[in-house]
């Protein structure tokens, strides 16, 4: 029978109406508190980023923001032993309660009104990771908002998750938090490899993290350790046996280490943006090993002078070992990665010239090319040497890096191909504002960088293929044809030698220096790998005496002596690319010398050449002077004042010169005429 109208409802209908709703506001109100106070996991998501070598090995890493030591950490990244124990110490009914345990809060503030203050919080690991996301002072309106936020968590999030955030954020004494950042710091190690005695430190650190300091606090941090591995086995159990014997023979770190640090440089540039990880194609053992090689020879090097090296896989183009230079904290350039610094090549570009010729037939290795005094038009290159070696060989004149036939190859490759080749190759050169690609460009008249070169050097080593460099794993790009194979091959052929000194065979290099000593640089590759070492100041100040030859070359040798020896074969020397020998008696003028100033009136000048085999031409200007063949001297008479070139040339074609200053007869001594060269490119 219904209700009729008018009828009042029952009591317990009316009583029950009013719970339901009382209950639904509850939740209603509940859900609003969530929606509008949502829990801030900004400190979760503020981490430090991690960066691993090819392998999964720990290269480097990079503090939060703030300088806080904190990594992403999750329960598959520690042990077991380690959640064990901390569930053990911290909240045993963890798994089953849904955030607030009301058994141990009931149990705490019984202890509170007895004691009269806090003998135990109550806090289970869910409220622990709560107070960790939004640290406040331990008073009862904390102790709410702490409930509140751990029932939010609990509804979010799984206990896995939840236990992240712990492992994540604990403290670990000073800026470190979470267990990988607190494993590193005091263990040296990742938190996965860490035994029993080792996380119980951590979970027991995170307690008073202090006063329990093990570098500080040695017998305060073992007495907190032994207590966490003794509640594994529950409050009653005690420490089993086999913890007992490993608290006895686990030692306490007595420093707090250094976090891994390797490739900073590239460590900062790739990890700028990312969160969590990185993973780059070094080798670590390599990269560690090149870092050692820097930092003992770095205080050889001229005053302020800074080393960067590459060496990458010639197959795959991935960087191995990367070098950016000074990185102490006390100097700027340490902030400066010169692996991406623009700067002249000097000769290293000659070897990528010398293939364009080979492969478009302008010459061959054994062609004969002259290294003779030459204009073209007002450009008129010199050697370092400021002597000329005559004919040559197209191979010799590449491995000791003269100039003219270089400038002379150029003119016929074309200033403006070259520069297109080399910018499919990866090294695009950089010319001054509004210039043109011109004929200087062979000594190093542009800018490129060492990442460019060792490219460009991989290009000559894979058969004239070109790749960009890569510093993340993945598939490689296909490769472009840049220069025929036979042309590559025949100048990677030439440059196989011996490093003098000694060091590893099978390598081919070449050196190059800029104008002034500013850039040192050594190339090099072997069937395996291609590495490129540059010395220089980060300011582009001169290094006066500084080459590639003596500075940067036997960094190489030793860089190639830390990598694996590389099959030999297709790096054989051709046979029309013959060694250089040096005159047993070097050809050289022994009058007039180098900047010699003489008076128009002094008559007849004697011109004395010495070495060299017989017979000689003497050339002013490049034009011959009449003289008799078994002699070493001629008569000249100056025409008049200005300046002049004296050249001499033996029965090889070996050839020596220097520049001369006529001074007429009204001029005082040392009024004298300037006589301005183009800046020589050094081997």
């Amino acid at each position: 029978m219904g209700f009729g109208e008018g009828k009042a409802l029952p009591a317990a209908v009316r009583r029950t109406g009013a719970a339901l709703l009382i209950a639904a506001t509850a939740v209603l109100a509940v859900l609003a508190l969530d929606r509008i106070f949502p829990p801030d996991l900004s400190r979760l998501h503020a981490a430090g980023v991690e960066v691993f070598d090819r392998d999964g090995r720990t290269l480097s890493v990079l503090p939060a923001p703030g300088g806080v030591w904190r990594l992403r950490t999750a329960v598959a990244d520690v042990p077991p032993v380690l959640t064990e124990l901390l569930v053990a110490a911290e909240d045993r009914r963890f798994r089953s309660h849904p955030g607030v345990d009301p058994v141990a809060l009931g149990r705490a503030v019984v202890q509170w009104v007895r004691a009269g203050r806090v003998v135990s919080g109550g806090s289970t690991l869910t409220m622990q990771a709560a107070r960790l996301l939004e640290p406040r002072p331990r008073t009862l309106r904390s102790k709410v908002i702490e409930i509140f936020r751990a029932l939010q968590l609990e509804a979010r999030f799984g206990k896995d998750e939840i236990l992240g955030i712990w492992l994540t954020l604990a403290p670990q004494g000073g800026n470190i938090e979470g267990m990988r950042a607190g494993s590193l710091a005091w263990f040296g190690r990742p938190a996965a490899r860490l035994d029993a005695a080792e996380s119980a430190l951590l979970v027991a650190l995170a307690r008073r993290p202090a006063s329990l300091r093990p570098d500080r606090h040695p017998d305060a941090a073992r007495a907190a350790r032994d207590a966490v591995l003794a509640r594994r086995g529950g409050p009653a159990a005690g420490m089993s046996e086999a913890d007992r014997a490993l608290s006895i023979a686990a030692d306490m770190p007595g420093r707090r280490r250094d976090m891994p640090r390797l490739a900073p440089h590239l460590a900062r540039e790739m990890a700028r943006g990312a969160t969590g990880h990185v993973t780059l194609t070094l080798d670590a053992p390599l990269q560690r090993a090149t870092e050692r090689l820097a930092a003992e020879i770095l205080p050889t090097l001229p005053d302020r002078a800074a080393l960067a090296i590459v060496v990458a896989d010639v197959a795959t183009r991935e960087v191995r070992a990367l070098i950016g230079g000074e990185w102490g904290a006390e100097s700027r350039a340490g902030a400066l990665d010169l692996t991406r610094a623009v700067r002249s090549p000097g000769s290293a570009l000659k070897p990528f010239l010398y293939a364009m010729a080979f492969e478009r037939g302008i010459a061959t290795p054994g062609s004969i090319v002259a290294d003779l005094p030459r204009h073209f038009g007002e450009y008129a290159p010199e050697n370092f040497s400021r002597d000329f070696a005559g004919r040559v060989t197209a191979a010799q004149a590449l491995r000791m890096s003269l100039n003219l036939p270089a400038v002379a190859l150029l003119d016929q490759v074309g200033a403006l191909r070259f520069a297109s080749a080399l910018k499919a190759a990866g090294a695009a050169p950089r010319l001054p504002p509004g210039a043109d690609a011109s004929l200087p460009l062979a000594l190093g008249g542009a800018g490129t960088t060492l990442r460019e070169m060792v490219a460009l050097y991989a290009t000559i080593a894979d058969h004239g293929r070109a790749r960009p460099l890569r510093l993340t794993p993945g598939p490689p790009a296909d490769p472009q044809q840049v220069v025929e194979r036979r042309a590559a091959d025949a100048v990677g052929a030439i440059l196989v030698q011996n490093f003098p000194g000694g060091g590893p065979t099978g390598v081919a290099w070449k050196t190059g220096t800029s104008w002034g000593g500013r850039d040192a640089w050594a190339m090099g590759f072997d069937a395996r790998h291609v590495a490129g070492v540059w010395i220089g100041r980060p300011d582009g100040t001169a290094m006066p005496g500084a080459t590639g030859r003596q500075g940067a070359l036997p960094v190489l040798a030793r860089v190639f002596a830390l990598l694996p020896e590389a099959p030999r074969e297709g790096l054989r020397v051709v046979a029309d690319a013959p060694r250089q020998a040096a005159p047993v008696d070097r050809l050289r003028l022994l009058f007039p010398p180098p900047g010699a100033a003489l008076a128009e009136d002094a008559g007849p000048v004697v011109l004395r050449a010495a070495g060299g085999r017989r017979p000689l031409t003497f050339l002013v200007d490049g034009a011959p002077l009449r003289s008799e063949p078994a002699r070493r001297e001629v008569a000249w008479s100056p025409p008049g004042p200005g300046a002049y070139r004296v050249t001499v040339l033996d029965a090889d074609g070996v050839a020596a010169a220097v520049a001369l200053r006529v001074r007429g007869a009204e001029q005082a001594p040392s009024a004298g005429i300037t006589i301005t060269l183009v800046p020589a490119a050094a081997p």
